[in-house]
Order: structure tokens, then C-alpha cells, then sequence
């Protein structure tokens, strides 16, 4: 310290120094909340028809007509109150191809299906798993938290493969 400078200066240094650490803290938490809740958002839309199966029908789609974004096919059905359906559309992924039969469960309303089982739950949760990577590399740089930021990373990569393993 320098003999002639106040030891206030000091302190309102340091407390300036507090004040900007707190507020990197709570912006980079806050944008790693919203990329996690962001992938929940992003994979709930396909995973509660998944994953909450109770009264939803259940059966299998032959691909028998691929588009430039969506799958067609007959849908069979195997549980109770299902209904068959002549065209069913499944979305066009890596996964799914023509001539091949998937279970599937029906979208309520619609004629709409989502690929079931644990390879049907592990790819609706793909956007959950994209947002885990995302928000380690936040969570690294930002907060400083790098353990965090490995587990977070950890989590999305084994998500990822596991989908990919099972398609």
C-alpha cells in the first residue's frame, strides 16, 4: 500500500472487484439456465409422448415412402383403443429408413408418431444432450467452475453416443 493513497481506495477497489466477479457469476448462470431449459423445452415436445405412454396408442409404421423432411407408412396397431391408420408420418431422421418397420406411439390429435422404446427416449432427449455441451463450455469460460463444466460435458457426450449407439 502506498503511504500517501487512503486505505478507503483499497476497499472500493476490492468491493468493485466483488461487485464485477457477482455480476459474471449471475450472467453466465443465468445464460447456462436458459441453454438447459432451452434443451428440457426442446426435447419434452417428443419425450412426454415417449415416456408418458399410459392411454396413448401404441403400434408399428412401415416406412414405405421417404419425403425431403418426414417418413410415411401404415400404422399397425398393438395396444388397446388403437386404431389402424393407412398413413402415418413419422420425422426423417438418420435413423429411419424406407422398407423398415418401427414401434412407434401415436401423437394425440394427429396422425403424427414418435418412434418408441429406449432408442425412441434417448432421441427425443438428443436436444437436452446438445444443450449439456453447450452449457459446460459457458460453464468453463464463464463461471470458472471446471469440474462443473466436465460432469455437464460428461453427461451430454454420453447422452449423445448412447442415442447413437441404440439407433
Amino acid at each position: 500500500m502506498i503511504p500517501a493513497m487512503p486505505a478507503t481506495a483499497i476497499s472500493s477497489r476490492q468491493a468493485s472487484v466483488a461487485a464485477l466477479r457477482f455480476g459474471r457469476f449471475a450472467a453466465m448462470g443465468t445464460v447456462t439456465v436458459l441453454i438447459l431449459i432451452a434443451g428440457v423445452w426442446g426435447s419434452w415436445g417428443t419425450a412426454q409422448h415417449v415416456m408418458l405412454t399410459k392411454g396413448r396408442e401404441r403400434g408399428t409404421v412401415k416406412v414405405t415412402r421417404c419425403g425431403a423432411d418426414t417418413c410415411t407408412g401404415p400404422f399397425t396397431p398393438l395396444s388397446e383403443g388403437a386404431t389402424a391408420r393407412p398413413r402415418v408420418v413419422i420425422e426423417k431422421s438418420v435413423a429411419v429408413r424406407k422398407g423398415q418397420t418401427y414401434t412407434v406411439i401415436v401423437k394425440p390429435g394427429t396422425d403424427d408418431v414418435v418412434r418408441s422404446g429406449p432408442a425412441g427416449v434417448l432421441y427425443a432427449w438428443v436436444p437436452l444432450g446438445g444443450a449439456l455441451l453447450l452449457a459446460s463450455v459457458v460453464v468453463a469460460g464463464g463461471l470458472r467452475l471446471t469440474r462443473v463444466a466436465w460432469v455437464l460435458a460428461g453427461s451430454g457426450a454420453v447422452l449423445l453416443t448412447a442415442t447413437f449407439l441404440a439407433l
